[in-house]
């Protein structure tokens, strides 16, 4: 078959074929939303081209998504290189985790052609992915919803377009859609925030890289401020909406396991269907409490240190933030598992974790380049949010 690409899903899938087939060696990166549909562009991509082609993606769950949608084309010369997917299949477009593939470099050298979903987890100054972008001649786009990292610097942290930092893998954006564009159209689901956030973040000193909040003074300031009690009694009052409507599934971000622990042992002791996933989560039963939170068994699932990326549920319609972040891409990665649209959804994200006060709505982001310059920057109701000390 053959799918139906939305107007700007077709634009970037040009501007890449374009950036692969010409003369240029320098790194694109094409900035989509999400939920804006990177693994049909990806696979759009993939389809018109010739020759080798190495596709990175970060986890089992993204790997699979893409690899299906590139399969909905008919092409039958693909095949998927990752331990994690249980397959070890090198074809003339392959799917692939950066992890499997480093362990037997050599046997990708004719990959001279790569494409990178989720790019912002591609670091320029050390890492896998460098090492094997630089180990050939090699043309790379990279994919992401968030074109920034949050860098330690003198006086705090900052976040840096990836476009330019310093070294840098990405030299261009050669295609960018905007958050507000798509919700316009409807192509993205409308949102509703509620700050309800009780802690002093004033309180809560950095970490050594400066790049987050440093672990025993945010406890302390849980503690202080009665955050574990605030938490379940948030969950428990959204699970009894005063319009009588049940929400389709409640997803809750804890900076540590201990909120999780605590906000599930609560929901079980008042008679609710709750769970934990972590990043420690056995894959097989990850799997089947994301399944059960689907279909509805499961009606809240506390999460530490994961479902930021790769979780595909459209109609999820509810998000607590219980953890701060001083991180951009992570606060737009947790809103962003609720911003898919569904058939006659309301999203909810109530925040409990200052998150909303930093950096607003996601809808009020924009990315642009000044004119007469080259250099990218992130904005937000005016305010420049990238290359400024946090």
């Amino acid at each position: 078959m053959m799918y139906n690409l939305r107007y700007y899903q077709k634009e970037a899938s040009d501007a890449a074929v374009k950036l692969f087939t010409g003369k240029t060696d320098k790194n694109g990166l094409i900035v989509i939303p999400t939920g804006g549909g990177k693994s049909l562009i990806l696979a759009d991509i993939a389809s018109r081209l010739e020759g080798p082609l190495l596709v990175f993606q970060p986890s089992k769950e993204i790997l699979q998504q893409n690899f299906a949608k590139l399969q909905g084309y008919g092409i039958v010369d693909c095949g998927c290189y990752s331990a994690s997917v249980g397959c070890k299949d090198i074809n003339r477009i392959t799917f692939a985790t950066i992890g499997s593939v480093m362990n037997h470099m050599r046997d990708f050298d004719c990959f001279r052609n790569i494409i990178i979903d989720e790019a912002h987890f591609v670091n320029s100054k050390a890492g896998q992915y460098k090492q094997f972008i630089e180990a050939k001649s090699r043309q790379v786009v990279g994919l992401t919803a968030t074109p920034y990292r949050l860098d330690k610097c003198t006086g705090g942290s900052m976040l840096k377009f990836l476009t330019r930092t310093r070294p840098r893998i990405f030299s261009k954006v050669i295609y960018c859609c905007q958050i507000g564009e798509l919700l316009s159209k409807g192509f993205l689901a409308a949102l509703s925030y509620y700050d309800l956030t009780s802690i002093d973040l004033r309180r809560v000193r950095s970490n050594s890289t400066g790049a987050d909040y440093e672990e025993k003074s945010l406890i302390a300031e849980y503690e202080r401020s009665g955050f574990y009690d605030k938490l379940s009694d948030t969950v428990v009052k959204v699970m009894r909406p005063k319009s009588g409507i049940p929400r389709k599934g409640i997803l809750v971000f804890t900076a540590f396991r201990k909120e999780s622990d605590s906000l599930v042992r609560k929901l079980r002791t008042l008679g609710v269907d709750a769970a934990i996933v972590t990043c420690d989560t056995p894959k097989k039963e990850r799997e089947d409490i994301l399944s059960k939170f689907k279909r509805g068994d499961i009606k809240v699932v506390s999460n530490c240190g994961t479902l930021t990326t790769g979780f595909d549920y459209p109609e999820l319609d509810t998000i607590i933030l219980g953890r701060p972040t001083k991180s951009l891409a992570l606060y737009y990665q947790m809103v962003g598992r609720a911003i898919r649209p569904s058939n006659g959804k309301e999203g909810w994200i109530i925040d409990l974790a200052g998150n909303y006060r930093r950096f607003g709505n996601v809808a009020d982001l924009y990315i642009a380049r000044p004119p007469g310059t080259t250099k990218w920057d992130v904005y937000s109701r005016g305010r420049q949010l990238t290359s400024t000390i946090l």
